[in-house]
């Protein structure tokens, strides 16, 4: 997000333009540090409407050759960012003071390079679907772990109950399965 609001920069730019004030007394008045703010404010305004100072949701992304077009533009005409930017139709003047950087640095290819986090790498995706795997096993087990838990615990209340509705039947009836199980012939 730009430092000054759209609407700000659109009261600047038509209190400008009914010609009141210069750059400079403008500047001074809404306590803007540079008169060259208002000066590219006002250009882009009059070649592009309201829409040409208004922020982007989406930055647009410009192709390699074009920012090489403008940096070659300025070099061979002496043009500044502003005028260069109203030649080829761009909105944002002061993107280019970031193109001019990025190939000082990097050549072409700083021209290249996308802004925001870089895509993810086959590597990277595949660990990360081990990750999930992982985890759905995890989850999977622990499910099956609590199952097992809750049949436990069904199994228990149900005989609970049956000793409680009748605690010597459920006695005598677990006391033979238990001497029928301990009397089995050994070799």
């Amino acid at each position: 997000m730009g430092k000054y609001s759209d609407e700000f920069k659109l009261l600047v730019v038509r209190e400008y333009l009914e010609g009141k004030l210069g750059y400079r007394a403008l500047a001074k008045k809404h306590g803007i540090k540079a008169k060259s703010s208002i000066d590219r404010w006002v250009k882009v305004y009059e070649k592009f409407g309201q829409k040409g100072i208004t922020s982007k949701k989406h930055p647009e992304t410009y192709p390699v050759q074009l920012k090489l077009d403008v940096l070659s533009f300025i070099k061979r005409t002496g043009s500044s960012e502003t005028d260069a930017a109203l030649h080829f139709g761009l909105t944002n003047p002061t993107i280019i003071s970031l193109w001019k950087k990025a190939f000082s640095e990097d050549g072409s290819e700083g021209l290249e390079r996308p802004k925001g986090r870089p895509p993810m790498t086959d590597k990277a995706k595949s660990i990360k679907g081990k990750q999930v795997k992982q985890s759905e096993m995890a989850y999977e087990q622990k499910l099956e772990r609590e199952n097992e838990l809750l049949r436990l615990e069904v199994e228990y209340l149900k005989k609970l109950r049956a000793f409680q509705m009748d605690p010597k039947g459920y006695l005598e009836k677990h006391k033979q399965r238990y001497h029928s199980n301990s009397k089995k012939p050994s070799n």
